[in-house]
């Protein structure tokens, strides 16, 4: 998979990275390579399934429904 990310330097000499496509997905790091490497790991933590929002699918509920 690839996103675009948004390299942003500060004040500091530091970088803000963040991806326009996931909403919130921000991280920062001392250098560029710092930045990239951890906003892989908050893009991964980003899409990582949480267990409360997983469906399960072990017992389907079937239904009809009439138009």
């Amino acid at each position: 998979m690839n996103l675009k990310v948004v390299l942003e330097e500060c004040d500091d000499g530091s970088y803000t990275v963040y991806v326009p496509s996931l909403p919130g997905c921000i991280s920062e790091g001392k250098t560029k390579d710092d930045a990239l490497k951890n906003i892989k790991e908050a893009i991964e933590l980003y899409l990582e399934p949480v267990e409360d929002e997983l469906i399960s699918f072990e017992k389907p509920i079937f239904a009809e429904v009439t138009l």
